[in-house]
């Protein structure tokens, strides 16, 4: 403990004395700052460059298009650029500190093939980043998808080390992470599932979404809370220019946006919403449904901001969505998410910005069963999160940008409110609430060194208490890999401190500028998380449950490690490649004992097992962002492994989502003005699945056992799809005048040659008696969610 404080107060006094040096040094230069925005429609440009000829240097605007340059007095000449919008060169007599706030026109119109990026351009050697990819909306929406229908994490599932454990499947794994393992953001507020129909479909309405940004290592110090990955989705602001209407009408569901101005470029809104109508088509063709019965969802997501003044702005946007899988009028299951986040940009000076940010959010699940009020069963599940976030960035100079902030989170956990009635007798079946409190702080800077070296590195500290009322207990230690028994009862008084963790996560990441084409990068970084989802299923599904760090389960602890080589290739440097390593090395990771109960149990912390986790790969990675024939081509060869004492004779054995090989092509063509072609095509590695090893007749019956306690020991076939969309956009002019809408048909067929994935295999016995003295008959059968083609349409349109 004394090392690790130490460690983190030498780091505090560099970082200050560099804060110190640089102000100092700074005194005699000017501050030249503002916004980018998209001209036609007022919203903030992520990741703009600003670039000064003279001195060959520049900066990027941040997340909320935000820029800052400290120079020596002159003049300059000023260049401001975004992929896919016409440059604007300024010159400049640069005496004082100026405020210069930009609006780029867009090139779309002026383009005659498709980009698939809105980076800067050659970013990807440029940038420190490393493991993150950026998706632009643009290219999801140009993606094949299943019903045809635009979806963000089936898109970013075709990214190098990304995968899910088949179709169907709710969330994503990230480098061999769990589900549970990814921090998914909607404008900075977690989603605690962030899928639609049992994993079909996500929550996020394109038609809200502006930028996208996965993060897979090298995770900056501001970030926290899981030890897989970060996926940062931050919605529109909503056009200030003018009112637009957005929407479609597909197989499954419709959509609808609508965004425009309060104040011209003073206040914008946004609002957008979808609904499926599966169950209301349905009961067209049959009276299935008639008794209550229901199969849809819905999704309804809004956002407002209002520029106070230049150094003022605040911002108001939420989602709120229902899944609802009826099978009566009173019997069935439903599952939501509701989010809502308040935040507040404010300048201080020229060079420091802040960002408040305050957020909720609330995944909660209900299942009912039961003809009628003297015989039924009522459960329903809930996790609920408070969230006070302050941010600052102070731009010293070109050379260095200090971010520093802090965060407080408040978890309300309701495991299970539960009720059985039998014979109208009642038995109450809740598990008690727990509640946790979390809080960090966090310093980094981001250091060019020369010409060819950069460097972001920072440290943040992390604080998880278990905090009363309601009653906690110890366990026994028995042999490992069974069922623990409790000994002790605490009961603790609201506000009491059961348990509390604290730790260090210092972050590195480094760039040498090889060439203007090719670079090479290393990170390394520590990520805590405080919370667990609790699942042994074969996928995650809505009945998984969220329990706090407690006295019997430790943080969740990872190290990840990266090394990648990128290079850019072509007469435009529009070929861009990477290979990346990466060794991810994890402790207190949760498995379960063989027969595990994990719903509604009291004791549930009996059945968890505690172990070591390693995940490492390759990942490469080619990518052509422009041109007619344009798109990109993953591969990854990785392994994800655990150790845990009292599973698999105490040896490594692989996780359920290990896949050793994975390969996704995405390709985009445009034949002619009107016409957009896409393909996508997936082969992956069967992932592991426990099969009995042995057998015992008991009576003509079949016992099937697994006689070497091993686990997870052979795998499912190969996974292999191939998806094609053809899109066809409306004509421009109608009788020889320009249209005032645009619209477009999307034409999709998912699995193309019909294949049959497996999901899962299960074992049965012939359901016929057997004959005495002959052998019994078992038989092995597959489970695919989707075993043939599906085709789609839907219709497309904005005014």
């Amino acid at each position: 403990m004394i090392q690790m404080l130490i460690r983190k107060h030498l780091l505090c006094i560099l970082l200050l004395k560099l804060l110190i040096n640089s102000t100092i040094s700074a005194q005699d230069k000017v501050t030249l700052s503002g916004y980018l925005y998209d001209e036609t429609n007022g919203e903030t440009l992520i990741g703009a460059t600003i670039f000064i000829s003279e001195l060959q240097t520049g900066a990027v605007s941040n997340v909320y298009g935000f820029y800052s340059l400290t120079l020596p007095a002159g003049s300059y000449n000023v260049v401001y650029r975004y992929i896919g919008f016409e440059s604007v060169s300024r010159e400049m007599n640069l005496q004082s500190n100026q405020r210069v706030d930009i609006e780029l026109v867009s090139q779309l119109q002026l383009l005659d093939e498709i980009v698939i990026t809105d980076e800067v351009e050659d970013l990807n050697i440029s940038g420190i980043q490393m493991g993150t990819h950026g998706m632009n909306i643009n290219t999801i929406q140009g993606m094949p998808a299943f019903m045809g229908e635009v979806d963000v994490l089936k898109s970013i599932q075709f990214l190098p080390g990304v995968s899910s454990v088949g179709e169907g499947a709710s969330g994503f794994n990230v480098r061999g992470g769990g589900v549970g393992q990814n921090l998914v953001l909607l404008d900075e507020a977690p989603v605690y599932n962030s899928s639609h129909m049992l994993g079909f479909f996500s929550v996020f309405n394109p038609d809200a979404v502006k930028d996208i940004k996965l993060i897979k290592g090298g995770i900056p110090a501001k970030y926290g809370g899981r030890i897989a990955s970060i996926l940062d989705i931050r919605m529109k602001e909503g056009n200030s220019k003018q009112l637009v209407v957005n929407g479609g009408m597909g197989t499954i569901f419709s959509r609808l946006s609508i965004e425009g101005p309060i104040k011209k470029d003073k206040a914008s809104f946004m609002v957008a919403a979808r609904r499926s109508y599966a169950d209301a088509v349905a009961k067209i063709f049959t009276d299935v449904l008639d008794d209550g019965a229901a199969l849809n969802f819905y999704d309804l997501t809004l956002k407002t901001n209002y520029n106070i003044n230049k150094h003022n702005r605040i911002y108001l946007s939420g989602y709120f969505g229902r899944d609802k899988f009826k099978f009566d009028e009173s019997q069935g299951f439903n599952w939501g998410n509701n989010t809502g986040t308040l935040r507040w940009n404010h300048i201080f000076n020229q060079r420091l910005f802040s960002n408040f940010t305050l957020f909720f959010s609330d995944y909660d699940y209900e299942l009912a069963f039961g003809d009628d009020e003297l015989d039924r069963f009522d459960w329903n599940s809930r996790i609920r999160t408070y969230n006070f976030k302050p941010e600052f960035s102070y731009f010293i100079n070109p050379e260095n940008e200090l971010s520093f902030g802090g965060e407080l989170i408040k978890y309300d956990f309701e495991p299970a409110n539960a009720v059985g009635v039998s014979n109208g007798e009642v038995t109450e079946l809740s598990v008690e609430k727990k509640n946790g409190l979390e809080w960090a702080l966090y310093l980094s800077n981001d250091q060019k060194i020369g010409s060819k070296w950069q460097a972001q590195y920072g440290l943040r500290y992390s604080q998880f208490m278990l905090v009363g009322p309601g009653a906690y207990f110890e366990f026994d230690n028995p042999e490992p890999g069974t069922r623990r028994k409790v000994v002790n009862t605490i009961n603790a008084e609201k506000g009491e401190v059961i348990k509390r963790y604290q730790n260090l996560e210092p972050r590195a990441s480094i760039k040498f500028q090889v060439s203007s084409q090719s670079s090479i990068k290393a990170n390394y970084n520590r990520t805590l998380q405080y919370i667990h989802l609790v699942s042994n299923t074969t996928a995650s599904n809505p009945l998984d449950i969220w329990t706090p760090s407690t006295n019997n389960i430790a943080p969740q602890i990872a190290d990840q490690w990266g090394l990648g080589y990128f290079r850019n290739f072509g007469p435009e440097n529009d070929i861009e490649t990477s290979v990346e390593l990466y060794y991810r090395k994890s402790s207190n990771q949760i498995d379960y004992i063989d027969g595990a109960d994990l719903l509604i149990n009291e004791f549930i912390e009996g059945d968890l097992l505690s172990g070591d986790g390693r995940a490492y790969g390759l990942e490469l990675f080619v990518k052509k962002s422009k041109g007619l024939f344009n798109g990109w081509v993953s591969y990854t060869l990785a392994r994800t492994e655990l150790k845990v004492d009292g599973i698999n004779n105490n040896q490594w054995y692989p996780t359920r989502y290990d896949q050793v090989h994975n390969f996704k092509a995405v390709v985009f063509y445009e034949p002619e003005s009107r016409w957009k072609l896409s393909a996508n095509f997936t082969l992956l590695s069967g992932t592991p699945t426990t099969f009995p090893t042995s057998r015992v007749a008991v009576q003509n019956y079949l016992l099937p056992f697994n006689y070497y306690g091993s686990r997870n020991n052979l795998r499912i076939p190969v996974f292999h799809r191939l998806d094609f969309s053809a899109t066809l956009t409306g004509k421009k002019n109608r009788k020889g005048k320009a249209r005032k809408n645009e619209d477009y048909w999307v034409f999709s067929l998912y699995n193309v040659y019909g294949r049959r994935n497996p999901f899962s295999i299960y074992f049965a016995q012939d359901e016929a008696r057997p004959v005495i003295g002959t052998p019994i008959e078992t038989q092995a059968t597959q489970v695919s969610i989707i075993g043939s083609i599906v085709p789609a349409i839907s219709y497309n349109f904005r005014f």
